[in-house]
């Protein structure tokens, strides 16, 4: 066995002995203003999502070519996202890695603003710990920890039958845009184009996610691209 190897399997044993260790239960207030936060976002994003320019026009050496089924929304089209800055994660809810999402959330809230999107992609490709259904995944996230980002519908991001974005993204940026596990995690510019991969071991708030997203929010968007409300300028 090959070192790496070795340490993808340890990492991986190491992750699975963790996940059963399920958050705590949110008090009543809480789970309140969590669920209001939610559905906020949630209605907002169906808005900007239905006024999406068509992916298919979309510049072909970009991500806006591409769409993905929703979790809360019929579907995420990253058209959406056009003159914004994204990292797009897949996730998964019995993992060692799943407190990230906590993290994931901060700096969401932290650069939202600024023109920062994040995209969970939900995805069960390793050792199976995404496994539930659509309505438990909106569960668990809103519960435990308030995702207001968008989410995806469950999908595949590696293997023959991975969404064409992850397809793309490795012939973008090569091996390091392949996920190896969960939480791996893609950064796109503001021109729709990939900047950067960073490793599940890598947390959303490290210094090094962080110099990345401020040194791509501080790249003026190109012009006649969408403007973050949706609409082209």
């Amino acid at each position: 066995m090959s070192i790496k190897a070795h340490i993808l399997l340890v990492a991986a044993v190491l992750a699975l002995a963790a996940c059963n260790r399920a958050p705590p239960a949110p008090s009543a207030e809480v789970s309140e203003a969590r669920r209001t936060a939610v559905t906020a976002a949630v209605q907002e994003q169906r808005s900007r999502f239905a006024a999406a320019p068509d992916p298919s026009t979309a510049d072909r050496a970009t991500a806006y070519q591409f769409v993905f089924d929703g979790l809360w929304t019929e579907r995420v089209p990253m058209t959406a996202f056009e003159g914004e800055v994204v990292l797009v994660v897949n996730t998964a809810s019995r993992c060692g890695y799943t407190p990230q999402y906590e993290g994931l959330q901060a700096i969401y809230d932290e650069y939202h603003a600024q023109g920062f999107e994040i995209v969970g992609v939900p995805a069960n490709n390793f050792m199976g710990q995404e496994p539930g259904s659509a309505e438990e995944i909106q569960e668990f996230c809103t519960l435990n920890y308030g995702v207001t980002f968008p989410m995806t519908a469950k999908t595949e991001v590696v293997g023959e039958e991975r969404h064409p974005f992850y397809a793309w993204a490795e012939t973008q940026l090569g091996a390091p845009a392949v996920p190896e596990w969960n939480f791996h995690k893609l950064l796109l510019g503001r021109d729709g184009r990939l900047i950067a991969a960073f490793p599940t071991r890598t947390e959303p708030t490290s210094d090094e996610v962080r110099r990345a997203i401020a040194t791509a929010l501080a790249v003026t968007a190109p012009e006649n691209i969408a403007s973050p409300t949706g609409l082209r300028e």
